[in-house]
């Protein structure tokens, strides 16, 4: 039983598994670099709650599209015209948004509560109401709420990946524009760049992503695609470049393995399980990212307490002070004493401490204001922190006179 999991997951997961879900795999796995890739920016433009109120905002216009085509006697539950129908209403709750925040005073965080609100609970009507109604193709657009891969046509898996590819390829040409806005919008105002427009390409950008995210991730999760991914690699890294690809590979990750998740276990909501994934992803990277990560800062923050506890203990020695416990039990492992006296190498190490003691007391008494934000004055060698001019100031200010 085992077995024959691990190996249709085996198959799902290469591609072996029949052409439609090679290509609903894929075509989610795009949608999960797109999502990475814009959720970049929208994180750094502190976008991530507009992001949300769009995504909400879209069910309204999904079931008038819906009822729309019931209306004109087109196929049942076409996508096109369902996904127009998103597009409109998402972009009117983004229009009101924009609108409350600037013309009433309302703050932006209450506007996008209020648009989410009205918008999504407006959505639950008209779907209670398409319901009732004699019409088919109705169940399907519950999908659209948690999302659904198994539902997915090959020519809708196939539309999907093609235009996440394509955000993801906007993205890519417009990265040096897309970097000042995110990073300084004033200077590039003052520099005679459009802003405006730009800011409205990039919002424009995350309802793509939005949109084509409705059937695969659902409008109440397709929001962690566009947070989670970037999210997660901010714990790695500061460089934009470096961020924008590492939140594009967690993303296409989360969105590859979540598809290969949904097709083995059809039963649950795809978005709820991609959404998961990418999770998952968040979690390891808060825990165990070399730069950020909880584990790193716990280790960073013991060797500090633990270099520090020994530079003083050293310092001690050599002043004819007892040191006893966990750090005598350090420094004959470090090989600085045996039989409770200094070995010439912990002469060495006890000197090196007692002068840079010495030597920070003298810098904080006479420039507390230029210590440096990162340095640790009761561990780290000064040497290794202020310029040689400084010793030698210090040095000579120090000296007994």
């Amino acid at each position: 039983m085992i077995d024959s999991v691990f190996d249709e997951a085996l198959r799902i997961l290469t591609f072996q598994s029949g052409f439609n879900s090679a290509v609903v795999v894929a075509g989610t796995a795009a949608l999960g670099l797109a999502g990475g890739t814009v959720g970049t920016f929208l994180l750094l433009r502190r976008r991530a709650l507009v992001s949300d109120a769009l995504s909400h905002a879209t069910l309204p216009g999904i079931a008038i599209a819906f009822l729309v085509g019931a209306a004109l006697g087109l196929p049942e539950r076409s996508l096109p015209l369902l996904l127009a129908g998103a597009v409109a209403s998402g972009v009117v709750g983004l229009l009101t948004v924009q609108a409350l925040s600037r013309f009433t005073r309302l703050t932006e965080d209450s506007a996008i509560g209020a648009v989410l609100s009205v918008f999504f609970g407006l959505g639950v009507v008209l779907l209670s109401v398409i319901q009732n109604l004699e019409l088919g193709g109705q169940a399907g657009l519950k999908t659209f709420i948690l999302g659904q891969t198994a539902a997915m046509a090959q020519g809708e898996a196939i539309a999907i990946g093609l235009l996440a590819a394509g955000a993801a390829l906007a993205v890519a040409l417009l990265f040096k524009e897309l970097r000042v806005l995110a990073f300084d919008p004033g200077f590039a105002a003052v520099q005679g760049w459009p802003v405006g427009a730009l800011d409205l390409v990039l919002m424009g950008l995350a309802t793509l992503v939005t949109v084509i995210g409705l059937q695969t991730v659902g409008l109440i999760l397709v929001v962690a695609l566009l947070i989670i991914p970037p999210a997660a690699a901010r714990f790695w890294t500061d460089r934009l470049p470096a961020l924008t690809v590492a939140a594009a590979v967690i993303g296409a990750l989360s969105g590859w393995l979540g598809a290969a998740l949904s097709a083995l276990l059809p039963k649950l909501p795809a978005g709820a399980v991609i959404v998961l994934v990418a999770g998952g992803f968040f979690l390891l990277s808060f825990l165990f990212a070399p730069a950020r990560g909880l584990v790193a800062a716990a280790l960073r923050q013991g060797r500090l307490r633990l270099t520090f506890a020994e530079r003083r203990a050293l310092a001690d020695l050599l002043d004819g002070r007892p040191v006893e416990g966990s750090v005598a039990l350090w420094l004959r492992l470090r090989g600085y004493i045996r039989d409770g006296a200094l070995t010439p190498a912990g002469q060495t190490a006890a000197r090196a401490a007692a002068r840079d003691r010495r030597l920070w007391e003298r810098f904080l008494a006479d420039y507390p204001a230029l210590l440096p934000a990162h340095a640790n004055w009761g561990v780290d060698p000064i040497d290794s922190v202020l310029p040689g001019d400084m010793v030698r100031l210090l040095e000579e200010r120090s000296a007994p006179s």
